[in-house]
């Protein structure tokens, strides 16, 4: 039998985990991932945490030149894929090759999320998806200038640290009542509100954006309410849609992303997908983590081993506005039949729980201090565990 080849389409951190699991099960496989942007894989984390450092470093890559090499992975940086043939098992590039492949995984991932109101289209809107956006943002600055972040979610809240700390005046808006809806509950939020003003950002929660105001380039933020806050940037996050266009061409099964089963396989014979673009059990996750995950077993099921999808805990960690905290699991007090608090002036965690056991944990501190919460919400603990209890004791002294 001929060696196979590997079709990989898309370069982040899911399309890298794909490729490292399929050499370790199939040593002589030909790999190639085609990527769109110009460079090797990068950490797109990085865009917003580290926004003001040098974006072009091989620091910011997941994976080094060598280590491709290395391992005998193709990859063709810069080219997009615009067809997939699944009859013949081809797929054809933008300058006109086709290629064949033995199996095939989409990796294609989401673009951020379009803000649809009026002056959304005004120079200086931003919206950080890709390096080249970093760069534009970063050369269109000027001292003094004043900056909106629209969406006060994680990936807001570290944008307007970035900017915070280099020096700007930053405003976080967010439509909802509280900062990171999504992982923090009031208490935390209030939190960590305080220490985002104390550090000399503005935050103005409970109100949707109305219109972005000016002739040609962003001059104000005006809301709901009409309050206009002038600015001169309008930076915005809300939320990312999965990169389906070549999935649709060949009718693979999609609803938000393309459905994909425990083994990471779509509806067609041969083609996996995972990451941003994949939806499992009817959910999006558009995490680092699960991505990373889902393309280690995608590929792993396609080299001919067998595993299984399981998401992973998710976990946030920030240390914006040097206020460290995390937020694991499920914390949403909806979905859990009770919780436990404990803290004192300092300190604040929440732990929820679901069926006596612990499902969720929200706190103030750093990663090494949120390691105990994880274990017990990985290994289903119950509230009053030993491992626990001498934490929270530690805690309350």
């Amino acid at each position: 039998m001929d060696n196979q080849h590997y079709v990989i389409i898309g370069g982040g951190v899911a399309a890298i985990n794909a490729a490292t699991a399929i050499r370790d099960h199939d040593e002589l496989a030909e790999i190639s991932i085609y990527g769109e942007e110009s460079s090797l894989p990068y950490n797109r984390v990085k865009l917003s945490k580290a926004l003001f450092t040098d974006l072009h470093s091989d620091k910011i890559l997941i994976k080094k030149e060598k280590w491709f090499a290395n391992q005998r992975i193709n990859v063709y940086s810069g080219i997009k894929v615009t067809a997939i043939h699944a009859e013949d098992c081809t797929i054809e590039t933008i300058n006109g090759q086709t290629v064949a492949y033995d199996k095939l995984l989409l990796c294609t991932g989401a673009h951020n999320r379009k803000l649809v109101l009026d002056g959304a289209s005004l120079r200086n809107v931003h919206n950080i998806r890709f390096r080249q956006d970093a760069d534009r943002l970063k050369a269109e600055l000027r001292e003094g200038d004043r900056i909106c972040i629209v969406g006060g979610g994680i990936q807001g809240v570290e944008t307007a640290w970035s900017f915070q700390q280099a020096g700007y005046a930053v405003t976080i808006l967010e439509a909802s009542q509280r900062l990171m809806p999504r992982q923090l509950d009031e208490k935390a939020s209030a939190i960590l509100t305080r220490r985002v003003i104390e550090q000399g950002t503005q935050v103005c929660l409970g109100q949707g954006v109305k219109r972005i105001t000016g002739m040609e380039h962003v001059e104000g933020v005006e809301l709901q309410d009409g309050t206009v806050i002038p600015c001169e940037h309008v930076v915005y996050s809300i939320g990312i849609v999965p990169n389906t266009e070549l999935a649709r061409q060949i009718g693979l099964d999609i609803r938000q992303g393309i459905q994909v089963n425990a083994q990471m396989e779509t509806s067609f014979p041969n083609i996996y997908a995972a990451g941003d673009v994949a939806e499992f059990h009817n959910r999006v996750d558009g995490l680092w983590e699960s991505a990373m995950e889902q393309g280690k077993i995608a590929g792993t099921n396609m080299a001919g081993a067998s595993a299984a999808y399981q998401r992973p805990i998710p976990a946030t960690l920030s240390n914006s506005y040097e206020c460290p905290l995390f937020s694991i699991g499920l914390v949403d007090e909806q979905e859990c039949d009770t919780s436990l608090t404990c803290g004192n002036q300092g300190s604040y965690t929440r732990m929820f729980i679901q069926n006596g056991s612990i499902c969720g944990a929200i706190g103030f501190g750093d990663a090494l201090a949120s390691l105990p919460y994880k274990a017990a919400i990985t290994q289903g603990l119950s509230p009053d565990a030993p491992e626990l209890t001498k934490i929270l004791d530690d805690k309350e002294n």
